[in-house]
């Protein structure tokens, strides 16, 4: 815990993907993070990612439109969504991702709308039907 706690500290981010043999298999927060410095009867080099991580994963896929994602973490009651292709980490979405980008979606999503937009939205409909 220790080494995730150090790597969250110096990127200056609030979550860390556990992977294993490539592909990702659990998350660690802040939150766990403070479970585990609250808690535990012991220094943080002696308590395992694999103890604290959650699992399974939750994730999502590329092609997850930002309204579904927003759904989902509500009624999942999660801020932090890692991007999934088959088992390759892409990246990571979180709540502070949609509220700092909720303009530019917004805007984005009236000119799809409008059909003014850089894509047809004829075809982001059929894409996420699927």
């Amino acid at each position: 815990m220790k080494t995730a706690a150090e790597r969250m500290l110096r990127e200056r981010v609030g979550s860390v993907i556990v992977m294993h043999t490539g592909s990702p298999v659990g998350i660690i927060t802040e939150t766990d993070a403070l479970k585990v410095g609250y808690g535990a009867d012991r220094p943080f080099e002696e308590v395992s990612v694999r103890s604290v991580m959650s699992r399974p994963l939750k994730t999502v896929e590329p092609s997850t439109t930002v309204t579904t994602l927003v759904s989902r973490m509500r009624k999942q009651d999660l801020k932090k969504f890692p991007v999934v292709d088959d088992l390759e980490l892409l990246g990571i979405v979180t709540m502070t991702d949609i509220v700092h980008n909720h303009t530019e979606l917004l805007n984005e999503a009236r000119a799809l709308a409008s059909g003014r937009g850089k894509r047809d939205p004829k075809k982001w409909r059929g894409a996420f039907d699927e």
